[in-house]
């Protein structure tokens, strides 16, 4: 009976069509109340304006510093790879990702030496820190730098 389903009774209601007239009750001046800039086609103030006073945005005191540079990287742990992998595996951002492992494909994948590793893997990113690439080949694993 899916073609029969209505919304039930109030859900819906019509649109109020301001300015149609004395008669409907929201004729003349629609609502808005007599001059003013609100009472104006096009008439308010912009987000944050308080009347002309300081706005509270530029009494607040600036500090820190935001570097629009930085570069920002899906980043996973050496001894991270040893627990979720077994011996012979290949590690790459496309197993990550289906594993849950990193979850953004689009960031490039650093690979960073914390935890201990003792398996061979082979490891394919576009970055890893000296600490992990030291581990991963100690352990005769393979890093491949995409």
């Amino acid at each position: 009976m899916l073609d029969r389903l209505k919304p039930p009774c109030g859900a819906v209601k019509r649109k109020r069509r301001v300015g149609r007239g004395e008669g409907s009750g929201w004729g003349k001046t629609a609502g808005r109340g007599t001059k003013g800039q609100n009472s104006r086609a096009g008439g308010g103030v912009r987000a944050g304006f308080e009347g002309g006073q300081m706005p509270l945005k530029r009494r607040l005191p600036k500090r820190g510093f935001t570097n629009i540079f930085k570069k920002v990287y899906s980043i996973i742990n050496v001894g991270t790879l040893a627990e979720c992998f077994k011996e012979g595996d290949v590690v790459d951002k496309d197993v990550l990702m289906e594993r849950g492992l990193v979850k953004k494909k689009r960031l490039p994948l650093k690979v960073l030496g914390d935890g201990n590793i003792k398996i061979a893997l082979t490891v394919r990113a576009e970055l890893f820190s000296k600490s992990a690439r030291e581990k991963i080949e100690a352990c005769g694993g393979k890093v491949e730098v995409l």
